[in-house]
């Protein structure tokens, strides 16, 4: 199942939909109401939701058979497929030559950071920033993981029961900030620098996260191309460990770090700029498309 966020230019508030195909989305509010089934508008209201995935597929066979709640994709405005997380954490370092070529040491245990929520964009929006602010804004591609059940203390064996499932980010970053602060939350998260979609595609059509090709293309060239397979700490992992620390709620988002080929340590490095087009993907879970503009 393929979840996103949509409104039409009739009605602003974003409504919850599944994508069915390259032309049909499902709005679930209303086809749910049409079954006899109340699905909430948002997608983190959706996941915290008892059985959503079990409600969610009524919501769809109804649509599929009815023609009630089926909508048009090319006449829809695409929003972030969760735009109001409580939390977005972040994983430093977690690809081992990632760490390598900023010459950081491979860290024992996770590096946690975070965005503020109010950085959380989603696909087709505008990546902005004052160049009067920062002049070094830099690309991260990242494999995020949504979490669709409360997790606190969970092992690892269990963390990948509470992942609702998982979408492409860009932990778009000021690197001038984040360097200059000696801590990376203020140049992690100006707003629109956390970047997610194109949709959350549901666990049980992602079976193994940790085999997935991963990505980052600017203005058409491929600047980074590795695999999650050379994640240093896994999903399962990561879960348990935040878990640990702080409670993990549904719609939480979890950006689990980014391979090498980062702007800021290329020769020379390229860094983002006005007009530029930043196209991040994960393999299984889709392209995410920004356009980049300086205000």
């Amino acid at each position: 199942m393929r979840l996103g966020q949509y409104s039409t230019d009739d009605v602003a508030d974003p409504w919850t939909g599944v994508r069915l195909d390259d032309e049909t989305v499902v709005d679930l509010p209303r086809a749910g109401a049409a079954a006899g089934v109340d699905l909430p508008r948002t997608t983190t209201a959706l996941l915290a939701t008892w059985e959503w995935q079990e409600k969610a597929a009524l919501a769809v066979a109804y649509a599929t058979e009815t023609g009630t709640g089926l909508r048009d994709f090319d006449g829809l405005d695409r929003h972030a497929p969760i735009s109001d997380p409580q939390k977005v954490v972040c994983v430093g370092l977690n690809y081992r030559d990632h760490a390598a070529e900023g010459d950081n040491p491979i860290p024992d245990e996770p590096v946690l950071f975070a965005k503020f929520p109010t950085a959380v964009t989603g696909p087709g929006s505008e990546i902005s920033w004052d160049p009067e602010y920062t002049a070094q804004v830099d690309y991260e591609a990242e494999l995020v993981v949504a979490i669709g059940d409360r997790a606190r203390r969970v092992d690892g064996d269990e963390a990948r029961d509470h992942v609702a499932g998982y979408l492409v980010g860009n932990d778009v970053s000021a690197r001038d900030l984040q360097h200059g602060d000696g801590q990376w939350v203020r140049g992690k998260s100006l707003d629109t620098f956390a970047p997610v979609g194109p949709h959350l595609v549901t666990r049980d059509e992602v079976p193994d996260p940790h085999d997935l090709d991963i990505w980052a293309e600017v203005n058409g060239d491929r600047l980074q191309d590795s695999s999650t397979a050379n994640l240093i700490f896994g999903v399962d992992e990561l879960v348990a460990f935040c878990s640990r620390a702080f409670t993990l709620r549904p719609g939480d988002l979890l950006f689990t770090g980014t391979p090498p080929g980062v702007g800021v340590y290329r020769d020379p490095p390229v860094l983002l700029g006005d007009g530029d087009r930043v196209t991040v993907g994960v393999e299984g879970v889709g392209e995410l498309t920004n356009t980049c503009a300086c205000r």
